[in-house]
C-alpha cells in the first residue's frame, strides 16, 4: 500500500479517536468547560513525544511508521500536539524569542482569526 494511502487510513482512525474520546468525556464530565478537548489536546501531546522519542532517539519505530503515525493519526487527532512539540524544540534549543513567538501568534493570532471567521459570517 502506498504511503499516502497509509498516512490517509491513519488520519481516518486519528479523526475516528478524536471523535471517540471527545465524545467520551463530554458524556463523563458533562461541566462547561471542554475538557474532551483538553483529554485530546494533552493525550495527543504526549503521545507525540512518545512517538517521536522512539523513533529519533530509539530507532524502534522506523522513520517511514513515524511519518504515518505523526502525520496521518496525530494530525487527524489534534494539530495541537504538532504545536507544542515543535515549540518544544523550540524550548530544547534555547530559541526562547521564537518560542514566545509561536505560542503568541498561534494562540492570540487565532483567537482573532475566529473571531474574524465569525464576523465574516455575520456579514454575509
Amino acid at each position: 500500500m502506498s504511503k499516502i494511502l497509509l498516512i490517509a487510513l491513519a488520519g481516518s482512525l486519528g479523526t475516528l479517536a478524536r471523535y471517540g474520546l471527545g465524545g467520551l468525556v463530554h458524556r463523563l464530565v458533562p461541566w462547561p468547560f471542554p475538557w474532551g478537548t483538553l483529554a485530546v489536546n494533552l493525550l495527543g501531546s504526549f503521545l507525540f513525544g512518545l512517538v517521536f522519542a522512539l523513533a529519533q532517539e530509539r530507532t524502534m519505530i522506523s522513520a517511514e511508521t513515524r511519518i504515518i503515525v505523526l502525520t496521518g493519526f496525530m494530525g487527524a487527532f489534534t494539530t495541537f500536539s504538532t504545536f507544542m512539540f515543535e515549540t518544544g524544540e523550540l524550548l530544547r534549543d534555547s530559541q526562547w524569542a521564537l518560542a514566545a513567538g509561536n505560542l503568541l501568534l498561534q494562540n492570540v493570532v487565532g483567537l482573532a482569526a475566529v473571531f474574524a471567521g465569525w464576523a465574516l459570517a455575520r456579514a454575509l
